[in-house]
């Protein structure tokens, strides 16, 4: 039985609030919780174990229950099980594990993923994302695109992928460019992240609340009989004012901000390292030159350009863009390569093909990343 059939045979069997789904049917846990309280609807990623990481069969039960509640309820909660993680990324081991297979994953993982991230983006009711914990590529598509994000000392955030071989996508090009500066594509092509009260003040969260009082926080949206936004905004406004966690600590980047915008205004990676080698001295360039060295060269060309491109392109235009980009980009050497050192084998030890910026094909071959698919195979949303 193939997992769409399992799904609608879910949906079919399933009707109390919570429904689970797996890869079958005798999963002892749920992966993910949708339940209904009043007018109010709430979404539990429930794979602790394995950072609430998002897989196909939670995407193919979020989509629909979303797009349900948008005409019937007022307001949507999204949070993560356990303590650790709102939700770590995407299921990309599955997609580089499968990639051989008669249906691998990577075939309709991202196209899914992509059309959550949308709906998420454009939903007519107040959306709530509860980033308690990592939060990094796909947790990041779950929450950043949505109305309200709140996180907390606990929040660990990034866009880590040109460290695997892939690029920030779930409208990585949509919002990264939009932070202000070139602080995007900082984050972009560095991954650097973020902790606790700094994803509010980057612009990434819109409220920070202490992780002790994010059950407090909850009951207070499901009491809540106006649901308008403002409304929902004076209830997180109040809850963020008292947050205790980091008050008076200077955001970790505000010095660097200056030299993140000279360096990282490059009008290539070839320039932005160049003008990161002038700052002679620099422990704090010196750091970035190492970290752009360990990522893979073809994912920086591409994100640069993915970033740049973004910055004038709606968010169903960036997912659209992004999908052209993933469906040349999965199948390549890059993206088993940095799947595997950092997440099979987690050696590290990446050997990246082409192995520098130098060898790099042109730049019209970055670009053919960018060029339409097939009819039948674009991604229109």
């Amino acid at each position: 039985m193939v997992v769409a059939q399992i799904t609608s045979r879910l949906r079919t069997l399933v009707r109390p609030l919570m429904m689970a789904s797996s890869r079958n049917l005798s999963s002892s846990a749920p992966e993910v919780l949708l339940e209904e309280v009043g007018n109010k609807g709430i979404i539990t990623l429930n794979r602790p174990k394995a950072l609430n990481s998002l897989n196909i069969n939670m995407i193919r039960l979020i989509y629909p229950k979303l797009q349900e509640w948008e005409t019937t309820k007022s307001m949507v909660i999204i949070k993560g099980a356990g303590e650790k993680a709102f939700c770590a990324g995407g299921d990309v081991r599955s997609i580089v594990e499968t990639v051989n297979d008669p249906n691998p994953v990577g075939e309709y993982f991202f196209r899914e993923e992509y059309i959550l991230n949308c709906l998420i983006g454009t939903l007519h009711i107040p959306y709530v994302a509860l980033i308690d914990g990592i939060t990094m590529g796909g947790g990041v598509g779950l929450s950043v695109h949505g109305q309200f994000r709140v996180a907390t000392e606990r929040t660990l955030f990034a866009m880590p992928e040109t460290g695997i071989g892939l690029f920030p996508d779930v409208g990585g090009s949509h919002f990264l460019p939009r932070l202000g500066g070139r602080l995007g594509m900082y984050l972009a092509l560095t991954g650097h992240r973020l902790k606790g009260r700094e994803v509010m003040k980057a612009g990434l969260a819109t409220h920070v609340c202490d992780s002790a009082r994010i059950g407090e926080l909850e009951e207070s949206l499901l009491k809540m009989e106006s649901n308008y936004p403002e409304d929902v905004a004076a209830v997180l406004d109040t809850f963020s004012q008292e947050a205790t966690f980091s008050k008076n600590d200077p955001f970790s980047l505000q010095s660097h901000l200056p030299k993140i915008q000279s360096c990282f205004s490059g009008a290539s990676v070839e320039e932005i390292i160049a003008n990161l080698e002038k700052q002679e001295g620099s422990e704090w360039s010196q750091k970035q030159l190492a970290i752009l060295g360990k990522m893979s060269p073809t994912s920086l060309k591409v994100t640069f350009e993915q970033i740049e491109r973004g910055a004038n392109l709606t968010l169903p235009e960036c997912l659209s863009m992004e999908y052209r980009i993933v469906s040349h980009i999965y199948k390549g050497h890059d993206f088993a390569e940095g799947v595997r050192a950092v997440l099979i084998d987690k050696d590290h030890k990446t050997s990246w093909k082409p192995a520098t910026l130098a060898d790099v094909p042109t730049d019209e071959v970055i670009k053919k990343h960018f060029d339409p698919l097939e009819p039948q195979k674009e991604l229109t949303l």
